[in-house]
């Protein structure tokens, strides 16, 4: 597996292609990000000792009433937020709750269950989550369970396309739901491929590489992507092209097959769907920049609602070297965090309103302003962050941890009561690498998957 010196790389690319960085200038430059980061590392820890007091070995913490609720099993527990969590207590220097963390997938994860998973989900939260733990310790127990995990998520591919089913059963292979869509096709090859490296067995990463080349083969004449289509016959079931839900993910990966792997042939999947993006789906509004839904064969706009999951984009732009456009999507989602204070779960452009006023306590936008800080040390990504950081301990911070919101216009904002599998290896760990300068982490060569997992950079 090549491992490329990407930030060097994505400097110079984006020299080539005139990207500047143009975020404003802030006066955050001399905030003590140090002590901020000692902040983030003081509120996981706090989170971690709610969870392993009343949620041990339990996917989720409800930390408003301190009870549990499971997932992807509906009824079922697998360890959800143990393993995400791991390797960003790990990098934040938190050992002894890393090793009680591995010490309980040792001993109890089991993943022998007669039940129905999410492919997609379970690839990204657990088998990234257990790759990362072992990138950080090199337990081989930790790789046997994730290959465990994924040899019995690969017959969810054997279909005639390549693209994976929706569901399979972890104990009899049975699968289920064929009409997915590009993220669920697509998200699999940093995973998969490293899981082939470390195991010398090709077929994780072969799986992947086909399902993820057979989806860009079935763009439009304008090389854009439709959201829904079907696994048995490769046709398209929906029109709608976006870079929120249902998409998101795979154009992470397109780049992501460059950045880690060395993949040629990603890269120039990713510069077609980039260069198709740009071309027909930016809207601007108000100085504002947006990426619009359009009809994947004709580009017209066709809604004007922007999915919170779409804030990730800009920092994807920067790193594949359209820095200028990146930096004014994601100015365009923080202007909308400081409207708010969190980001409502969808946003309609046209009108100025929120149209779902909940946030799942998401890190899209911090993971956007990491990304982009990591290619120029900008401070005003740091301060994005910070903004996004300390709202979530305003708002977000419950009894027993940290969790969504039912209405973030509502005042004071009113709290659900769930904290999810990501957040435990998402922002928390984005926070910290922006904030804190840690020597656990190699900052200018790493790779982080979409679920936040590091797969490349840690430093023993």
């Amino acid at each position: 597996m090549a491992r490329i010196a990407r930030r060097n790389f994505l400097a110079a690319s984006a020299a080539m292609l005139g990207g500047g960085a143009v975020a404003r200038a802030t006066a955050s430059a001399d905030s003590d990000w140090a002590a901020l980061g000692e902040a983030v590392k003081s509120e996981m820890a706090w989170a971690w000792d709610h969870y392993r007091q009343r949620a041990w070995g339990k996917d989720e913490i409800r930390p408003v009433s301190g009870g549990v609720s499971s997932f992807p099993l509906k009824t079922h527990h697998l360890g959800l937020s143990l393993i995400e969590a791991l390797d960003t207590l790990w990098v934040m220097g938190l050992d002894r709750q890393f090793e009680e963390g591995v010490a309980w997938v040792k001993a109890a994860a089991d993943f022998d269950v007669d039940g129905e998973v999410s492919v997609f989900e379970t690839s990204i939260r657990l088998v990234g989550g257990l790759l990362s733990a072992h990138h950080a310790c090199g337990d081989p127990m930790l790789l046997a369970k994730a290959r465990d995990l994924a040899d019995r998520l690969l017959p969810a591919f054997a279909t005639p396309t390549g693209f994976p089913y929706r569901f399979v059963n972890l104990r009899t292979g049975a699968v289920r739901d064929p009409q997915t869509n590009p993220a669920e096709i697509g998200s699999f090859l940093p995973e998969w491929a490293t899981l082939s490296r470390l195991t010398g067995d090709p077929r994780y990463g072969d799986a992947a590489r086909k399902a993820q080349r057979a989806l860009f083969a079935k763009r439009s004449r304008l090389d854009l992507l439709a959201v829904k289509i079907d696994a048995l016959t490769g046709q398209w079931l929906d029109r709608r092209a976006t870079v929120g839900s249902y998409a998101d993910s795979y154009y992470e990966y397109l780049w992501d097959g460059w950045q880690l792997l060395g993949d040629r042939e990603c890269l120039r999947m990713y510069r077609v769907c980039t260069a198709a993006i740009l071309r027909h789906q930016q809207v601007r509004r108000d100085g504002q920049l947006w990426i619009a839904d359009v009809d994947f064969e004709t580009g017209g706009v066709i809604s004007s609602e922007q999915d919170e999951l779409a804030s990730f984009y800009g920092g994807l732009l920067g790193q594949g070297g359209a820095r200028a456009t990146g930096a004014k999507v994601t100015e365009s989602w923080a202007a909308l965090q400081d409207r708010f204070g969190v980001l409502p779960e969808a946003y309609d452009y046209a009108s100025g309103q929120p149209t779902a006023v909940t946030n799942a306590l998401r890190p899209e936008l911090v993971d956007a302003a990491f990304n982009l800080w990591l290619l120029d040390r900008n401070p005003r990504w740091r301060a994005i962050a910070r903004t996004h950081f300390q709202a979530m301990q305003r708002w977000n911070k419950a009894q027993y941890g940290y969790t969504d919101l039912a209405d973030v216009t509502a005042t004071p904002k009113r709290q659900a009561d769930h904290c999810p599998g990501y957040w435990w290896s998402e922002q928390m760990k984005y926070y910290y690498l922006l904030f804190a300068d840690t020597p656990r982490f190699d900052y200018r060569r790493n790779y982080l998957t979409t679920e936040g997992n590091i797969l490349l950079g840690l430093r023993k």
